[in-house]
């Protein structure tokens, strides 16, 4: 692949498929935090587009370096993914389920958001098998896009989950854990067959 039109083209395309898991959270999480401040939001969709950035970084490294290695790793990561997205939508869902009417429903933490933020790009890393050719510079300006795209659909994402949570009040948690854990038998059954 050389520099041009097509490059970019593909790597907003990729940005962009690989940035749906991610939009599904983020919606749960505005879901959830409905009064989400824009320095928050910044932050999630920061988190979630740094890690969909790094992961083809790592992916194209491994292809460089490790690639055996990897290819033992790449069967594993549908069962990664189902398991921390079950985890924290399980906990999201038993929360709101549990919880009385009148509580507010709690704020994701810094540890629960970096797991997040891996169950959701995990799979990215394949994707440095597809941009294996591609120059040191040309991996950079890849990741670069589809973390840039990433972190805008992520916004979006937190955006629509606010509007949608304030209506939904107690419910919004509830629907949240369920996204959470639809997306990781999605990425499951996807990585499976």
């Amino acid at each position: 692949m050389t520099w041009g039109v097509l490059f970019f083209l593909n790597s907003i395309l990729l940005g962009v498929g690989l940035a749906m898991d991610a939009f599904s959270v983020s919606l749960a999480t505005g879901l959830r935090e409905p009064k989400m401040k824009g320095a928050r939001m910044s932050l999630i969709a920061g988190v979630f587009g740094a890690f969909q950035a790094a992961m083809p970084l790592i992916g194209w490294i491994c292809v460089h370096t490790i690639i055996q290695y990897f290819k033992v790793f790449e069967k594993c990561i549908p069962w990664i993914a189902l398991a921390l997205l079950l985890f924290i939508g399980g906990k999201m869902l038993y929360e709101g389920i549990t919880k009385k009417g009148d509580e507010a429903p709690e704020k994701m933490g810094t540890r629960e958001l970096l797991v997040m933020g891996v169950a959701t790009s995990i799979d990215a890393l394949s994707v440095g098998f597809t941009i294996a050719e591609y120059e040191v510079l040309m991996a950079l300006a890849a990741a670069l896009t589809i973390g840039m795209m990433t972190f805008a659909i992520c916004v979006v994402g937190l955006l629509l989950g606010k509007k949608i949570g304030t209506r939904l009040s107690s419910k919004a948690q509830i629907l949240g854990g369920i996204i959470l854990i639809g997306i990781g038998l999605e990425i499951f059954i996807t990585g499976i067959l």
